[in-house]
């Protein structure tokens, strides 16, 4: 009978359950904390990488704007700041041929490789010290050729009056497709790219 009840006594006695049930609790108190810093540090660095993508993008949207200043000017090289890398018999062709009319040498490919001269046609940089400096590669990768210029204030204003025999040509616009590229020059991670259909 003192066997059984030793045994009986064995199996009734709690005194570890509060270490085990301690333990548990602080397993699962350090699972939480764990996660709680995994999800502060990953949105950290999502924050941090939205922050540099924007920062490009914005260089990007800067550069397209010079880049449209070119267009409109018909390959005048004279924009300040703006280097050109395509030969001029090149850049007059894409301003102003349709894409299979273009020389042999013009590059079609929608690839720009930074540091390729011959991948891009035109580049600038944006920026200045201390801040930092962004590249932007442009390229006329497709043109459809059209009749429009880059001005028609003319339109209905002509000195011969409108009669009911006049004929008014139809507007057809030339359609560049560009691909853009923006790169902080320090840091070639910090990059944005853009695929742009331009009517002029």
């Amino acid at each position: 009978m003192t066997g059984n009840r030793t045994q009986n006594s064995k199996l009734l006695n709690e005194k570890g359950i509060a270490l085990v049930m301690i333990l548990i609790l602080s397993a699962i108190a350090l699972a939480i904390m764990a996660g709680l810093i995994f999800m502060i540090t990953t949105g950290t660095q999502v924050s941090g990488l939205q922050k540099r993508y924007t920062t490009a993008f914005e260089a990007g949207k800067g550069g397209v704007d010079i880049t449209f200043q070119l267009l409109a000017a018909r390959g005048d090289p004279n924009i300040p700041g703006f280097h050109q890398t395509a030969s001029s018999t090149c850049m007059t062709d894409k301003l102003n041929k349709s894409t299979k009319d273009w020389t042999s040498t013009c590059d079609k490919l929608l690839t720009i490789i930074p540091g390729t001269d011959s991948t891009y046609d035109m580049y600038c940089d944006l920026g200045s010290s201390p801040y930092p400096t962004y590249r932007v590669y442009s390229k006329i990768v497709d043109t459809v050729e059209g009749n429009s210029g880059g001005d028609e204030g003319l339109k209905g204003k002509g000195v011969v009056s409108s009669g009911s025999g006049e004929v008014t040509v139809v507007s057809r616009p030339y359609l560049y497709t560009l691909e853009v590229d923006a790169e902080n020059t320090a840091n070639s991670q910090e990059r944005a790219k853009y695929s742009i259909l331009y009517q002029y």
